[in-house]
């Protein structure tokens, strides 16, 4: 039973792997100003710190990607600018914006992050919809697919009866983002360690933006003892 288990976990993992391997890359191309030259959304050997869009969604927050001599020592894997499976990548923070000072502003807020989970559970449609403001409370329930009146399909929040957002659906998007940016092929054992503990006011606003303002009051906190990884560090 512990083997079809995993072997079903292994397959939605490869199957989500796949869809946001060229969701992201489409979502970056479309952006404006467009990446250059564009981004492939089938060869990964472009992608990662070999292309400015994607290298600075995966730089860590406390360098800074734009100054150039930086840029050059993080792909010339300078012993300076590591980049440690548990450094924190700028896509984990809204507007991609680090303040060194309160390390936890907008921290697991980002946008691109965001939108990774809805595309795995609630459909990539729902990832679509009027991303420019907050993702629409009823979205898991438009995107269940319909051909002439008949339902198709059911997104994954649903299957799941998901209806306020967990830690661990975060930190798994968080991984599979990192993955869908990075330029490997192939899973790295040392992408598991990424440890991303959730603060409670984060995790209401995840509930909120995903599943609608009525939900997010079901959420029950946690209990934690470190806020996060840059918060330790500060």
């Amino acid at each position: 039973m512990f083997l079809k288990l995993r072997k079903g976990g292994d397959g939605a993992w490869g199957d989500d792997a796949n869809s946001l391997k060229l969701a992201v890359m489409n979502w970056l191309n479309e952006a404006s100003p467009h990446p250059e030259p564009l981004l492939s959304a089938t060869n990964k050997s472009g992608r990662g710190f070999y292309h400015d869009a994607t290298g600075q969604l995966l730089c860590p927050v406390n360098y800074d990607w734009l100054d150039v001599s930086i840029r050059s020592a993080i792909r010339e894997y300078h012993p300076k600018y590591p980049v440690m499976a548990n450094s924190y990548p700028t896509f984990l923070y809204a507007r991609g914006q680090y303040d060194a000072k309160n390390p936890s502003k907008g921290l697991f807020k980002g946008e691109l992050l965001l939108k990774a989970f809805c595309c795995i559970f609630t459909s990539p449609s729902s990832a679509e919809a009027k991303f420019a403001g907050e993702v629409d409370a009823g979205s898991s329930r438009k995107a269940q697919k319909t051909m002439h009146g008949v339902r198709t399909r059911c997104d994954v929040a649903g299957l799941l009866k998901m209806r306020s957002v967990d830690p661990h659906a975060i930190t798994y998007i968080a991984c599979q983002l990192r993955f869908a940016l990075s330029s490997a092929t192939s899973w790295n054992l040392q992408d598991e360690d990424i440890v991303i503990i959730i603060v409670d006011t984060a995790l209401v606003w995840w509930s909120a933006k995903v599943f609608g303002c009525h939900n997010a009051s079901s959420y029950l906190p946690q209990q934690v003892e470190v806020l996060s990884v840059a918060l330790a560090r500060q």
